[in-house]
């Protein structure tokens, strides 16, 4: 029986956004990739920087690690995006699911941002369904898992998969489905097909947020344990079941506290809007479209 390969996964816990961006390396080559960092930000004073972009290179860095590439699962609400950043840094490459031209064309579009191309040539790769590089030894495989989004993807390296807010942890179930292009009924097939991976395989979850009765935050489980115990789709949930369950949840919940200033800069791959003629950049706030 071939042995799956293991790689090396560092998560690092955002505090503001609840958002986990990992290193991942392969032990054997050193060749490294970052999953979903965060570009600070505080909204009262509209100002970017970079702290949590400086601990990640730092573990990179002090790791020996060779950093290969800059991963996206998707393109996100609640945080902005490091990835250009990154890039400008390191020269590595940034990779996202090839359906981000979907949340481009939206957002643009709400956004008027007329240098926005809805043909993700802001990412050096745009993957399909099934895609597959290596990152050393290791092979990846890009998973197409809609339903949060139109353009979700998770990431299977080794042993492990990276889902983003397609799942979370078991006893905090499953990502909202009310974003522009999102599906509860997809969501439920996007989860279904990372349920039929082995029991063994690792999860790695895109946030974390502390439900009644668990004191520390966490972000890995297995796929074992999310087919047993997660709260929304466990035990053999069906799907319409689920769908009526998430429908009637999200209906509850307010947008994102960053959704508008983290979609103009994530559709983007993370750089900011082209400056005006001052030098000046700004965001825009569009009224009445949420």
């Amino acid at each position: 029986m071939t042995q799956i390969a293991r790689p090396d996964v560092v998560g690092v816990f955002d505090p503001a956004s609840h958002t986990i961006s990992y290193v991942v390396s392969d032990p054997a080559t050193g060749a490294a990739a970052i999953i979903d960092p965060v570009l600070d930000f505080d909204p009262a004073a509209a100002r970017t920087s970079t702290g949590s972009l400086e601990h990640l290179l730092a573990l990179v860095a002090d790791r020996g690690l060779s950093l290969q590439y800059v991963l996206e699962t998707h393109a996100h609400a609640d945080h902005l995006t490091g990835a250009h950043e990154i890039r400008e840094r390191t020269g590595a490459p940034i990779g996202i699911g090839e359906k981000i031209t979907r949340v481009q064309k939206t957002f643009g579009d709400i956004f008027e941002a007329s240098d926005v191309r809805a043909d993700a040539s802001a990412f050096d790769h745009a993957w399909a369904d099934g895609a597959r590089f290596s990152l050393g030894e290791i092979e990846v495989e890009v998973l197409h898992t809609p339903g949060h989004t139109p353009a979700c993807v998770s990431y299977r390296i080794g042993d492990a998969v990276f889902v983003g807010d397609t799942l979370f942890m078991p006893d905090f179930g499953t990502a909202r489905c009310d974003f522009p292009g999102g599906d509860a009924r997809t969501l439920y097939r996007s989860v279904q097909r990372l349920l039929a991976l082995p029991d063994e395989t690792r999860v790695f979850v895109g946030h974390d947020y502390l439900p009644k009765g668990r004191a520390d935050f966490a972000w890995e489980t297995t796929v074992g344990a999310q087919k047993a115990d997660n709260i929304h789709v466990g035990a053999g949930r069906s799907e319409d079941d689920f769908v009526a369950m998430r429908e009637a949840r999200d209906a509850t919940l307010s947008p994102p506290q960053l959704i508008l200033p983290a979609l103009q800069i994530n559709i983007r791959a993370g750089a900011l809007p082209p400056a005006e003629a001052s030098g000046r950049r700004f965001l825009k706030t569009p009224l009445n479209v949420l």
